[in-house]
């Protein structure tokens, strides 16, 4: 090879590696929630961060609700655009891939008439980066949650809320276009699996009702919950009990639903409670719209009457 030749071999070789880093930087994977929110943390001015910031251990945090606004301005009036758009980008990153266009579907639907995303509410607990923290999503049937793993031994970060109102406010016996119905009758499988005396059990008057953030107290308790023991099921039973579980988690991304499952199997499966409530059936078609899961140091309420309200606390057992 001349000394011409050599020289257009180099370049070319520089220019095709080059051309390799350049695309393994764009193919590199994307910012976590967390790195996001640590971003839009060091973006925030002085007046943002007055609006938007707390100490890590203000009561604040661990509220939960249908529908609330976390501090009093929304994102559209104290965040420019090019935050709002990483508030989107965390709160994408919270759901799972499977699942995350259902679940901008059922957030875009339902917040649209008071002005779609930019009507969310967010607050910026601790210091993200250097500490603990939590970056808590308030609106409409919603509240979620990105801790990095501060609050250690809980699942999603503290108790969180989603929902749907696919049909205005009353939803017909089916929920016809709802999200979250799914989880619903992944839950009557379970109950259409009971025998008649485990019916009996299952199956309440009334059920828990909504107190916002009390209606996610853990109760600590193993034995005296409401309905039917998941200990006492065959294994069969057991085995549906634990698909409903699967599409409880199944919108959030993995890291947060691997952390939830695996907090419920320490506390063990068989002091889970599964019960049915008579009182708010659509319908009385005896497919039960309000249901819940609940064991020492979880509760999964489902609501769906008149529309679907889902509240979720999971923490470690003590």
């Amino acid at each position: 090879m001349n000394i011409t030749n050599r020289r257009q071999f180099i370049t070319q070789s520089a220019a095709a590696l080059g051309t390799f880093i350049g695309t393994q930087a764009v193919a590199a994977p994307s910012s976590t929630s967390e790195t996001l929110v640590q971003q839009l943390h060091k973006s925030l001015n002085e007046a943002q961060t007055t609006a938007l910031c707390l100490p890590y251990d203000d009561p604040l945090r661990l509220k939960v609700d249908n529908n609330w606004h976390i501090r009093p301005k929304a994102i559209r009036d104290v965040l420019d655009q090019d935050q709002q758009d990483l508030v989107r980008q965390i709160f994408d990153g919270l759901h799972s891939d499977e699942y995350k266009k259902e679940v901008w579907r059922q957030f875009d639907q339902d917040n649209k008439r008071d002005g779609g995303f930019g009507s969310a509410s967010i607050a910026l607990f601790g210091q993200p980066g250097s500490g603990k923290f939590e970056f808590v999503l308030t609106g409409r049937h919603c509240t979620r949650r990105c801790d990095g793993d501060s609050a250690v031994g809980t699942a999603f970060g503290g108790p969180i809320f989603y929902g749907h109102a696919a049909q205005g406010f009353d939803e017909e016996p089916n929920h016809p276009g709802n999200a979250y119905w799914f989880q619903a009758l992944r839950a009557n499988e379970v109950f259409q699996a009971l025998d008649g005396k485990q019916r009996a059990t299952a199956l309440l008057e009334t059920s828990r009702g909504e107190h916002g953030t009390k209606t996610v107290e853990l109760s600590r308790k193993t034995t005296g919950l409401p309905g039917i023991r998941v200990g006492s099921m065959s294994s069969d039973q057991k085995n549906l009990v634990r698909l409903v579980l699967a599409d409880l988690i199944k919108p959030f991304r993995e890291t947060d639903a691997k952390e939830a499952l695996s907090l419920i199997d320490a506390s063990g499966m068989d002091d889970l409670h599964m019960a049915f409530s008579k009182n708010e059936d659509v319908g009385n078609d005896s497919v039960w719209d309000t249901w819940q899961v609940e064991g020492p140091n979880m509760v999964w309420y489902f609501r769906g009457d008149p529309h679907v309200h889902c509240w979720a606390h999971i923490k470690a057992p003590i």
